[in-house]
């Protein structure tokens, strides 16, 4: 069979996921400070948690593309949480956020045209671009104490670009953007004819930051999707429930649920019974969140004592989100540091080139894993790294 040229052309793993392998065939523990999966991560989720899944509402099918009302009704009451008035009518209903990713350029875009994104950041962007035939151009992220777009690369994007997509706060950067970049991206958007496309599935989850600005669909006077989803804010990722506020002038946000509501016909990806419980779940999961936000404020302090510690190591600032990034002395590379660390400390840290950092040496550790263990490892973690 000749494969798409949408598939990736090379699919062998790396040398570090080849040692993962040989880790856990062999069966020897290893502590995963990349760990990102919440049900995974020793946090308290309730009994009957999803006991709404179950309700005999969800036997009968009646598929509404962009989602069942009373489940889009729930979606906007809880967006109130962050002090922001949305209309049921403004969300549209997917599985997940990639889902939603890949709607969203078949609506915006014509096949070769470009989407920019930001980098650093999670490596997602560049399959999701590529099986929707769809090019990904790139706008830095630059480190002046915190993380600033380089609104310079912004502008110098494709002229076949149809979209800007920001992540807000970004994963691994776990920076917000802040009053000035949206206005100067929605002024480009404005002044182009792009539409913003704004991944939040970690806004509920603010640490260093100051009164982030969130549900930035509800803000922008320009066509503006926000996207968010049970995966992260309530730590459900098996649920397989996402969503996705349209904002703009009037025309333009009705012309784009009339094309989302045509190509979520045609796949009708959610499922009945996660809409059906779509509001208990809110309801029940925020315990979840806070859960998964206290074990995330704690990691970072011990983050903070330990790297305190060690001079040459500098956690930069951490504004919200489930990761840190850590310089480290780069002595050697990222590929040879993180093998030798899970070799000889049994630790597995993400390096940076995995989110596309300019330059080294970067560490990239999740915040999500249990207290004891994050202590133990992280503290590892710089004392190898500090060691030439």
């Amino acid at each position: 069979m000749r494969p798409s040229s949408r598939l990736p052309r090379e699919s062998a793993p790396n040398a570090l996921s080849r040692a993962v392998d040989e880790l856990r065939r062999a069966g020897t523990p290893f502590v995963d400070l990349t760990q990102s999966n919440p049900t995974r991560a020793g946090l308290a989720y309730p009994d009957d948690l999803l006991v709404p899944l179950s309700s005999p509402a969800s036997l009968r099918y009646e598929p509404q593309p962009l989602g069942m009302r009373a489940a889009r009704e729930a979606i906007a009451a809880d967006c109130g949480r962050r002090g922001v008035c949305i209309e049921p009518d403004q969300i549209v209903l997917s599985a997940s956020t990639s889902e939603t990713y890949a709607w969203l350029f078949k609506l915006l875009c014509d096949a070769g045209e470009s989407v920019l994104v930001p980098r650093p950041s999670y490596p997602l962007f560049e399959h999701l671009t590529r099986l929707e035939g769809v090019r990904a151009a790139s706008y830095r992220l630059e480190y002046h104490g915190r993380w600033d777009i380089d609104l310079d690369s912004v502008a110098a994007a494709p002229a076949d670009t149809r979209a800007v997509l920001l992540v807000s706060p970004n994963n691994p950067t776990g920076s917000y953007a802040s009053a000035r970049e949206i206005e100067a991206l929605v002024r480009v958007c404005r002044d182009r004819g792009w539409a913003l496309i704004v991944d939040e599935v970690f806004a509920d989850y603010a640490l260093e930051a100051d009164a982030p600005i969130t549900d930035i669909a509800a803000r922008a006077d320009v066509l503006t999707f926000s996207m968010g989803g049970a995966s992260k804010s309530l730590g459900l990722p098996q649920v397989k429930l996402g969503w996705t506020v349209v904002g703009g002038p009037a025309g333009d946000r009705a012309s784009a649920l009339e094309g989302l509501e045509l190509i979520a016909d045609t796949f009708l990806s959610v499922s009945t019974p996660v809409q059906v419980a779509a509001a208990a779940l809110l309801e029940r999961g925020a315990a979840v969140r806070a859960a998964i936000h206290a074990r995330l404020r704690a990691n970072l302090a011990t983050a903070r004592r330990v790297a305190a510690a060690h001079p040459s190591c500098n956690l930069l600032p951490v504004e919200g989100g489930w990761s840190a990034v850590v310089r480290v002395p780069a002595t050697r590379g990222e590929d040879t540091l993180v093998l030798e660390l899970l070799a000889r400390e049994r630790v597995l840290a993400h390096p940076g080139y995995f989110f596309d950092f300019e330059h080294e040496a970067f560490l990239v550790v999740s915040l999500l894993v249990p207290e004891p263990e994050f202590a133990d490892a992280f503290a590892r973690t710089l004392r190898f790294a500090e060691a030439a």
